[in-house]
């Protein structure tokens, strides 16, 4: 009879339920030298980098290394794999969270540190209380109401079932994150829109009525978690990027979407090929090509073949690369339908040219790749003021690379120009570019640039 008397009390349970603690020593080695005050503000900075809101101190980390806190809440588990990108929840010494259900898990939870679990597609995980937090967190005060303000989600607080306007809410974040990312890049953007995405996968959580909303609904919260892996993508932070493109993938599955589908493996194969990962971009554009062959759409499949011939270039395989760029044209000449995906809007004549810059640049065909960028360049729209600065900034390293210093110090003071465009990639490459010409700053044309750009000597 001892048996339901203890567990008819709450307070028996936690105590059955929960073995004795046992020290952390694999997160206590990741800590290495740092004092755990030390360690707890580069944990509150790295959150700071991926928008998540953690109140870390020495004394969490304390439980943490004692082994009080088995398993971190969701919001810390994003932190601690930003932090360590290579080690899984287990390396780091925590035990699966399966295994630390119950009620003593759930008062450790987002709600006890401030904080808000990411947003999920698998099985529900998290109780009513930390919903009520997530919610409370996007419509108050802070980042959240910034990120609203910035992105229009204009959701009404705590709806018991999501409705249309919900739905469109969320369609409309995706496309302000859009348009504010092709003007200005995605550094300033990437904190702020991650809040959104969190709310718009617990509007999906709490469900709707009507069929044809929770489609909507899917579709939006899969496209904003692809916006929100491309601002990632475009400021350096692949690990969330490819987190962002998994959710956006696993979305796409749950509700049978194959355009979301194509679109999340297009993503994907772009940040392989980034990442230098090449044979993964090839697969993942093949992939996509299969999900999106129903749509209909051939510039969709254009911009597909020109992922795939990314993939093939960064292999060195230039016949593989060369058939991939020759369907990527004739589909392109097939010209654009009413099937074309919405989030397309950016590949025209310019973004062609300037992906087949890319290929030939990775074959380290300079000149040819050169051609290509100044016509992509020239082509753009004024409104994809981020992909002119982008094309720009890689035309100049491919002429630099060629002997033409000159010119490609003026494509860089063009770069330089956009100075309403943050982007740590085009940053990157245009950093490249003035190494190249810095032994020819004699030249007064790359004088100039060189001094602008600022390139310690």
């Amino acid at each position: 009879m001892a048996t339901p008397s203890a567990s008819s009390s709450p307070s028996s349970r936690a105590v059955i339920a929960r073995p004795a603690p046992r020290p952390n020593t694999a997160f206590r080695q990741l800590r290495g030298p740092l004092s755990p005050g030390e360690f707890a503000a580069a944990v509150r900075r790295a959150a700071r980098d991926i928008g998540e809101q953690v109140s870390c101190d020495a004394r969490y980390i304390g439980r943490v290394e004692s082994g009080e806190i088995r398993c971190p809440n969701y919001a810390y588990e994003r932190v601690f794999r930003h932090m360590f990108p290579d080690r899984s929840l287990a390396d780091m010494g925590f035990a699966p969270r399966e295994k630390v259900r119950g009620r003593a898990a759930r008062t450790r939870g987002p709600a006890a540190s401030g904080a808000v679990p990411p947003p999920r597609t698998g099985p529900e995980t998290t109780t009513h209380e930390e919903s009520d937090v997530l919610r409370r967190a996007f419509m108050t005060g802070g980042p959240a109401a910034l990120a609203a303000g910035s992105l229009g989600l204009g959701f009404p607080r705590s709806p018991r079932r999501a409705g249309e306007s919900e739905a469109a809410a969320v369609e409309e974040a995706v496309r302000r994150i859009r348009v504010l990312d092709d003007r200005h890049g995605a550094d300033g953007l990437y904190r702020r829109a991650a809040q959104p995405l969190r709310a718009a996968y617990e509007l999906l959580d709490a469900g709707s009525q009507r069929q044809s909303t929770a489609d909507r609904l899917h579709a939006g919260a899969g496209e904003l978690a692809i916006s929100v892996g491309w601002l990632a993508h475009d400021s350096g932070r692949f690990a969330d990027a490819r987190s962002h493109y998994g959710e956006a993938l696993a979305t796409a599955r749950v509700a049978g979407d194959a355009a979301l589908e194509a679109h999340a493996f297009c993503n994907t194969a772009f940040l392989a090929r980034d990442a230098g990962r090449p044979r993964e971009a090839v697969r993942a554009a093949q992939a996509a090509a299969r999900a999106a062959r129903p749509l209909k759409s051939p510039r969709l499949m254009s911009l597909l073949a020109l992922r795939e011939a990314g993939g093939w270039a960064g292999l060195g395989d230039r016949r593989g690369c060369e058939e991939a760029l020759l369907r990527a044209h004739s589909l392109f000449a097939r010209g654009s339908s009413d099937q074309d995906p919405e989030w397309m809007s950016f590949y025209g004549e310019a973004e062609l040219e300037g992906l087949e810059a890319q290929c030939w640049s990775a074959l380290g065909q300079w000149r040819r790749a050169a051609d290509h960028a100044r016509r992509a360049a020239a082509l753009q729209d004024p409104h994809f003021a981020r992909n002119t600065a982008l094309f720009t900034a890689e035309l100049a390293g491919n002429l630099a690379r060629v002997g033409e210093y000159e010119e490609a110090a003026a494509a860089g003071l063009r770069v330089l120009d956009l100075d309403q465009v943050q982007s740590s990639r085009i940053h990157g490459i245009l950093d490249t570019a003035a190494g190249l010409l810095r032994p020819h700053r004699g030249s007064p044309p790359v004088g100039v640039f060189l001094e602008r750009h600022a390139v310690p000597v």
